[in-house]
């Protein structure tokens, strides 16, 4: 059987072919551009056609941005993007949990670094492919699997967002990532503060106002998420991403003899589902709703997508459900979300 990584890539592969050869536009599983008026949402300044997006992990390096946008997503985030090339951890890394609808991951962050995403993006840009009014693009930052040291994890963001910060919409700074020893280096307030605080700082330097969201994982305990939602409500920080890989826990369909050889990872997927809403609904409660937050862990349906955004979600992402459901998931989320 064909690994994860492989067959992802292997689609992504036959989605640009398709694209390049101007077939796949006429195939209506496909063509769904996802513009209904109805769904429209403002949100951080920002028109969203529909609150439905695509999350990091999936178009790693801006590559398929523009194919993606097809399926009728109403934002799409790349990445997450480190200064530098990153290859991430050694291989296999990815463990498909097909009873569970779910995968355990301890990719690190392997991308080719936030240059080469960026003439990605010039290059589609430039081919006219989409609309570019009506597709946001949220850059996702995250932490070199090789720089440790605090001052270099500071400079290695600092460098990404500035030069990313021309050819993106808003930016995810992502703190929910398991390091090589199973370890989330960023589980905490002060961490997260030491982060935000320069690339605030950058922010004032430019002319257009771009918004910053902070991806959390719902392991964060609520004393140190408390204190992550104090911070970043008073230090202009616009919103918050609920989801990313979570700690191995529960009950699986899947054999003990397989998670066993699977061994230690990030779990994403559906058993992550009610972890991530009852985060959800906890922070919008904290907050009485003032603060934005996007819910991306364990949409598997068009179901729990209305049950996320009547928790508290201003916009939801998916990544799993594109794997285990297909694409014509998101078509059936906004047909769902138009009737309720």
């Amino acid at each position: 059987m064909m690994g994860p990584e492989t067959a992802k890539s292997f689609a992504l592969s036959g989605l640009r072919t398709l694209s390049n050869l101007k077939l796949y536009r006429y195939a209506s599983q496909f063509k769904h551009r996802g513009h209904n008026k109805a769904l429209q949402k403002e949100v951080f300044g920002l028109t969203f056609q529909n609150p439905v997006g695509l999350s990091a992990g999936i178009d790693q390096n801006g590559d398929y941005y523009d194919v993606l946008s097809d399926f009728g997503f109403g934002f799409i985030e790349i990445g997450s993007l480190t200064a530098a090339e990153d290859k991430g951890y050694q291989k296999p890394r990815i463990f498909r949990l097909s009873k569970d609808k779910a995968f355990i991951s301890r990719t690190g962050i392997p991308n080719k670094g936030v240059r080469h995403a960026i003439e990605n993006l010039q290059n589609i840009s430039k081919r006219n492919i989409i609309d570019r009014k009506k597709n946001i693009i949220v850059a996702s930052l995250g932490q070199h699997s090789k720089v440790r040291k605090d001052a270099e994890i500071i400079q290695d963001f600092e460098k990404s967002f500035s030069l990313m910060y021309d050819f993106a919409d808003m930016f995810t700074i992502n703190i929910s990532c398991y390091d090589d020893n199973n370890v989330m280096p960023l589980l905490n307030a002060s961490s997260l503060e030491e982060i935000i605080e320069p690339l605030l700082s950058l922010r004032r330097c430019y002319e257009r106002y771009k918004p910053i969201v902070v991806k959390v994982s719902v392991d964060v305990t609520h004393d140190e998420l408390d204190k992550m939602l104090d911070y970043c409500r008073m230090s202009g920080v616009d919103g918050i991403i609920v989801g990313g890989f979570a700690r191995i826990q529960g009950e699986f369909n899947t054999g003990d003899r397989k998670m066993a050889r699977i061994g230690s990872g990030g779990l994403s997927g559906a058993p992550v589902y009610e972890r991530t809403r009852n985060m959800v609904k906890y922070i919008s409660e904290k907050t009485k709703n003032r603060f934005p937050i996007i819910a991306s862990g364990g949409i598997m349906t068009p179901q729990q997508a209305a049950e996320m955004i009547e928790a508290g979600a201003s916009l939801i992402q998916i990544h799993s459900a594109l794997y285990y459901e297909g694409p014509s998931i998101v078509k059936k989320i906004l047909k769902y979300l138009s009737k309720k």
